[in-house]
């Protein structure tokens, strides 16, 4: 082998290693962008669709505005699964931009990203938990978790798809809540009908990320399982009140996300699902 073809060698070889480093994981999941693991807010982080939109509220509203607060967590190495920085941040500031357009509600430009351990975490009422399929939790989170919950904060897990990814992420919230389970919500609970009326089936409510819904259809496939059925199942309290929802088989998060990217997606899943759904959570959540 000659010195130039020695030479090639060797930069693919590196290339290869820098590159399964950025991408550890499973094949085809998001990159790990070490300022996220840094991150305190969403607008610390480089946007990955459209340009996100800036706006400012007025001082005497900066300790009464609604923030978007992502939840860092860790997730297992051995389950197709995602990353809890999946969407980030444009999901986060363009659903608080949204809420900030058509609602009353003043939203935090900037957005948070929280530890689960973090003190602050009490401080916000809703949390967002995106790609739990792969989600560990240590003890203290479990109870950081639980004390969380029962003292009225709100979680919402979204994006995560099909029964593996699902055990998982059940498996661990028994940790949190042993003497509790899941309960399917049914389309008359007040959640799909506090601001937008929703009608029909469930699965009218189905978002797939963009790429997906540019084939034409509406789920994704996981582990070989076509994960057509939408399932929103909660967590209760005992005067039953809403603490954990999982939005499970759906991806609002690309529907917050990518917006701008394709016109039918925006009209037929973002502008009629991910949206009113998450203003419907919301106002929920802030008003139980």
């Amino acid at each position: 082998m000659n010195r130039l073809k020695l030479i090639l060698l060797f930069l693919l070889l590196a290339a290869g290693v820098a590159l399964a480093q950025r991408y550890r994981g499973w094949a085809g999941g998001d990159p790990v962008y070490p300022e996220y693991e840094t991150a305190v807010t969403a607008r610390e982080a480089p946007s990955h669709s459209t340009d996100i939109p800036n706006w400012t509220n007025h001082p005497a509203f900066d300790k009464d505005a609604f923030t978007f607060a992502r939840l860092r967590y860790t997730r297992l190495e051995n389950v197709r699964a995602g990353w809890w920085h999946s969407d980030f941040p444009d999901s986060d500031l363009n659903l608080s931009f949204r809420l900030q357009q058509v609602t009353s509600l003043k939203a935090n430009p900037d957005g948070r990203v929280v530890n689960i351990t973090d003190k602050e975490l009490a401080d916000y009422p809703w949390v967002y938990m995106v790609e739990p399929g792969g989600l560990t939790l240590t003890k203290e989170e479990v109870t950081t978790l639980r004390k969380y919950l029962l003292n009225g904060g709100f979680l919402m897990a979204d994006d995560f798809w099909g029964e593996r990814q699902w055990d998982n992420f059940e498996r661990e919230f028994k940790r949190v809540f042993p003497e509790r389970a899941f309960t399917e919500l049914p389309m008359e609970h007040a959640i799909f009908h506090c601001v937008f009326d929703f009608k029909g089936r469930k699965n009218s409510l189905q978002t797939p990320n963009v790429l997906t819904a540019q084939r034409g259809i509406s789920y994704e496939t996981h582990d070989g399982e076509d994960c057509a059925e939408l399932h929103v199942r909660a967590i209760l309290d005992d005067k039953g009140r809403i603490m954990v929802l999982a939005t499970h088989n759906c991806d609002n998060g690309d529907g917050w996300e990518r917006e701008g990217e394709d016109d039918r997606f925006f009209h037929e899943f973002c502008e009629k699902r991910a949206y009113p759904l998450a203003i419907n959570i919301l106002y929920y959540a802030m008003t139980h």
